[in-house]
């Protein structure tokens, strides 16, 4: 028996690399994600953050490991049969099968285990990683067998410190880190050369259940499982009894990155939004720069808290999305539902689809004012239907279920009034509208018939910021972008850079210019003034669509575009909602903690000639061009309209 374990044993060194080759056993890379500033605030893949050896580690760090996992390290042979005896002792009592629960395992064996006794992991063998790992992990008699025969192999091929150092660096840690250093830069922001001793225990408990005591799942789990590693540090005389007293009295706190919950929303938006091969299937270790501003994303995040905490009933199941970008679609805060700490969640900024509402009448206008109608051209709101092929007569209604008369187009946008909308829509043409807002950036497919104008069309929300973003810059396409630079780790140059956003001009900047001054006037005058801002100009537009299902505003200052949703997954009608309600309020909450410390700059608007004539309100006296109420008088207003508008609208304010 001794010869046949001598020849395996032989065998199994013969085959064994250089322990250098053993540190970095990953079969898929890692990405780092950083903000604005070059900041980290998040980590995707597999992270491995550099080679630690048993003489850099800190030695706090080293003496929490060997207390924890394998007190007698450095006087056994790789097994220890005094070990194995006790954990057999331990499961029979228990009621277990011998090799079932407590494994007696040294640090040597568990060494072996990682490295899947010389096994490596084949992507086309038919295994995922996961269930190679759990292949890995399994104590049948045989395994336990090849498990001594390679574990004394190892002793006999490497030091100590060189089994050990095997162990520090491939080492699962829990939230994707691989090895202690990626754990310690992970959770503490620091080198493992560097953690103290209640940081070296928090790490050193986590190799028991990295999962359940990783600090980022529950930090008070994993704070009391340190302490008990602080006791056995201090029975075993490697901390004095004021060294534990201290560390236990000052548990390890989350660095602000890992008790950010992994980046959140964004960072996935991230990681979606790259080429695969350098984020969700990367191999090499990646590092992106992103457009994250992380005081913005907490303001949009504390803006939704204060607004729901205050304004919503207890038990409400409503739900909201944020996003906050700069004018040349530079994503700079992303909040994509109520529950802000998670990571892999559905993203409702970037991912639901949902009706616009009145939220899409800007294109239309933007459209109009293209074409060279003026924002003080006369629209009649009176009775009006329209004959749909197929579907009969159609016939929208106001929100209010009232008729103005003669309204400017101003006064039809502030006011959100429906049937004006229909009229420049049918006038400038429905193909025009639908060119005009995909071209802009609405890539949904859009409405067909009437309701278009009305906003029966669906879009994310990153979508319509974004498009708000081209009418702030002058007209032209804005691609919403998240990465500024990608680049492989230890790499100086770039593989993706992005500057901008901005595309080809979509209307021209005096049109552009005459919007803005028509949106400014929905939250000086109409229905956005509850987004009304203290200190600066705004512009906007509510968004409310059939039965309240959706509610929305969207607007932007001159620095930044901020785009809002709210309702509920499942399509259920909010109660007491419109876009100019509570989605108003969350958006002047977002933008004035945005705004924070900026000083005011005006909006890029221009009004239009006879602007100075026009009084404010529905009632007070009118001028403006002729062109349009020329148009629309002879081709829609005159004998078109018909009935008395009995038909529902797709769409209200």
């Amino acid at each position: 028996m001794a010869v046949l374990v001598g020849l395996a044993v032989g065998y199994v060194y013969s085959t064994l690399p250089a322990a250098d080759a053993l540190l970095d056993g990953r079969a898929r890379g890692s990405v780092t994600i950083l903000d604005r500033d070059g900041q980290v605030f998040a980590w995707r893949g597999d992270q491995f953050g550099g080679v630690v050896t048993a003489r850099t580690v800190s030695p706090y760090l080293k003496d929490a490991v060997i207390a924890t996992e394998d007190r007698r390290f450095y006087r056994h042979f790789g097994i220890s049969p005094r070990g194995v005896a006790s954990a057999v002792r331990i499961n029979l009592s228990e009621g277990r099968g011998p090799l079932s629960g407590h494994g007696g395992s040294t640090i040597t064996q568990q060494t072996a285990k990682l490295l899947c006794l010389g096994e490596p992991y084949d992507p086309a063998g038919g295994m995922t990683e996961a269930e190679y790992e759990a292949d890995c992990r399994r104590t049948t008699l045989w395994r336990k067998g090849k498990e001594a025969v390679f574990s004394i192999a190892m002793e006999a091929k490497y030091t100590k410190d060189e089994i050990l150092t095997i162990y520090m660096n491939r080492a699962f840690l829990g939230a994707g880190a691989r090895g202690f250093e990626a754990a310690s830069q992970r959770y503490f922001g620091k080198s493992a050369a560097e953690v103290n001793p209640a940081e070296a225990a928090m790490l050193a408990g986590l190799l028991v259940a990295p999962t359940r005591f990783a600090p980022t799942n529950n930090l008070e789990r994993s704070q009391n499982r340190a302490a008990t590693i602080l006791r056995l540090m201090n029975e075993q005389g490697y901390l004095s009894d004021a060294e534990r007293a201290e560390a236990t009295a000052n548990p390890a706190q989350l660095s602000q990155a890992a008790a950010a919950r992994a980046g959140g929303y964004f960072a996935d938006w991230v990681m979606s939004s790259g080429p695969d091969y350098f984020t969700l299937n990367t191999t090499e270790d990646v590092i992106i720069r992103t457009t994250l501003d992380q005081r913005l994303q907490r303001a949009a995040e504390e803006a939704m808290l204060a607004v729901f905490e205050t304004q919503v009933r207890e038990g409400s199941k409503a739900e909201a999305a944020i996003v906050v970008m700069s004018a040349d679609g530079a994503v700079r805060a992303m909040v994509g539902g109520r529950d802000t700490k998670v990571a892999g969640a559905f993203n409702r900024a970037t991912q639901a689809l949902r009706q616009t509402g009145s939220a899409f009448k800007p294109f239309v206008y933007a459209a109009a004012l293209d074409l060279g109608y003026s924002p003080l051209d006369i629209v009649m709101d009176e009775p009006y239907c329209l004959t749909i092929p197929g579907s009969g007569e159609w016939c929208p209604r106001n929100y209010t279920n009232n008729f103005y008369g003669r309204v400017t187009m101003v006064e039809a946008l502030k006011d959100s009034l429906n049937i004006p909308a229909v009229k420049i829509s049918e006038s400038v043409g429905r193909d025009t509208v639908r060119m005009v807002a995909s071209q802009f950036g609405i890539d949904s497919d859009l409405a067909l018939g009437p309701a278009l104008a009305l906003g029966a069309s669906e879009a994310t929300l990153i979508e319509m910021a974004g498009a708000y973003a081209g009418i702030l810059n002058g007209g032209s396409m804005v691609e919403p972008y998240g990465i500024v630079e990608l680049r492989l780790m230890g790499e100086a140059e770039p593989l993706m850079l992005t500057e901008s956003g901005i595309g080809e001009r979509v209307i021209q900047e005096d049109a552009a210019r005459q919007l803005v001054w028509m949106m400014e006037k929905v939250i000086t005058e109409g229905s956005g003034r509850r987004a009304a801002l203290p200190d600066r100009p705004a512009a906007g537009k509510t968004g409310t669509t059939q039965a309240a299902r959706d509610a929305w505003f969207v607007g932007f200052t001159a620095d930044y575009v901020a785009a809002v949703w709210m309702g509920y997954d499942d399509n259920t009608p909010l109660t007491g909602v419109t876009g100019g309600g509570l989605p108003a309020e969350i958006w002047r909450e977002t933008m004035v903690r945005v705004h924070e410390g900026l000083p005011p700059r005006s909006l890029p608007m221009s009004p239009p000639a006879g602007a100075a004539h026009l009084r404010d309100g529905t009632g007070g006296s009118r001028t403006g061009g002729s062109l349009l109420e020329r148009m629309l008088r002879d081709i829609l207003g005159g004998g078109t309209g018909s009935g008395s508008g009995s038909g529902q609208p797709a769409a209200s304010r």
